[in-house]
């Protein structure tokens, strides 16, 4: 990869868009098709210039018809191509879930393994003043689906790496980009990544800030959030262990187990919804594995409302590095300091 893409003054789709560009040029079958990806570059700018670049045959401007084109990517992923098919909002989703759950998700194995779905499915996720049908994360959602891998990256360093890998893997991807990301500069962020120029291996958590007393674990803006916190909990003597999930499925569960083991503490901190979410997960599978071992468990999460329009109720109802920070006190017993 070039030298721009690991410029921490990008934000995450000008990274998304070199990436896309170093993809497409290095190998003739990866593609990319969606609605305003081709003259727009993308409604948040991470597909610009490819259509330049490489003309209409490999971008493809599509009608607003999601099933159409997931549909579209399907074919072309079994045709033997790599396509990168963008839905512009994960909440648009449900208009084509039958090709994401049972086309997308499943023709590998309903086939017998006699055709592969190497494709990805591109999406911006999170609130930013949308209100309630374009502000949603559902990444339990995908999550729960056989036969798709979820990558969830936290930061543009990590988006790079993350973005490679999906591309060249031989099973469907659905890789979340966080709109707050994909607008603000690397170095803008509190935590940056910089894992180098190659891929992240999907299925790799990575301990970002090592800590003794909880674990905090997060994925996509939330880690940013939880960054934050656990810089305020130092302050106050309780060293958090952050660890960034960076995919949801494979799920990294042996660094996340490894963590809570030396800390006895967990804190899942998740902006989808609570109920049935990511973080349940995590902490029932690890209560699975160390039954009557004294280990504590908490979520931090989006509760079970529509997400509002207005912003005060928007960050009234949002987790934030103030309210992951109120969580882990009173996961520790420190409510009152």
């Amino acid at each position: 990869m070039n030298d721009e893409i690991v410029d921490p003054k990008l934000n995450m789709s000008r990274v998304v868009a070199a990436t896309l560009e170093q993809l497409m040029h290095r190998d003739e079958r990866v593609m990319v098709l969606g609605e305003d990806v081709g003259a727009m570059g993308g409604v948040f700018g991470s597909t610009r210039n490819l259509l330049r670049r490489f003309g209409p045959e490999r971008v493809l401007d599509t009608p607003i018809s999601e099933q159409s084109l997931v549909g579209m990517g399907v074919g072309l992923a079994q045709s033997g191509l790599r396509p990168i098919v963008e839905v512009m909002f994960v909440d648009f989703i449900g208009t084509c879930l039958d090709q994401v759950y049972n086309q997308m998700a499943k023709n590998h194995y309903m086939s017998g393994g006699a055709v592969q779905v190497p494709m990805v499915l591109k999406t911006a996720v999170g609130s930013i003043g949308d209100a309630a049908q374009h502000s949603q994360v559902l990444t339990a959602t995908f999550a729960h689906l056989p036969g798709l891998k979820i990558v969830f990256p936290s930061s543009p360093g990590d988006a790079r790496g993350l973005l490679q890998s999906a591309v060249e893997s031989d099973d469907p991807v659905v890789f979340f980009e966080h709109k707050k990301l994909l607008m603000t500069r690397g170095e803008d962020l509190p935590y940056q990544s910089n894992p180098g120029s190659g891929p992240v291996p999907l299925g790799s958590a990575a301990v970002i800030r090592p800590g003794r007393d909880v674990t905090i674990v997060a994925s996509g803006w939330m880690v940013q959030e939880s960054f934050l916190a656990a810089e305020q909990l130092s302050r106050e003597g309780v060293e958090a262990e952050l660890v960034d999930l960076r995919s949801i499925v494979p799920l990294d569960l042996e660094t996340v187990e490894s963590s809570v083991l030396r800390t006895g503490s967990l804190l899942v901190v998740d902006e989808d919804y609570r109920s049935f979410g990511v973080g349940s997960e995590i902490i029932a599978a690890l209560a699975e594995r160390h039954p009557g071992r004294e280990l504590r468990f908490a979520r931090e999460a989006l509760p079970d409302v529509p997400i509002p329009a207005s912003k005060p109720l928007e960050e009234a109802v949002l987790p934030s590095s103030a309210s992951i920070v109120s969580a882990a006190r009173r996961l520790l017993g420190r409510c009152g300091e």
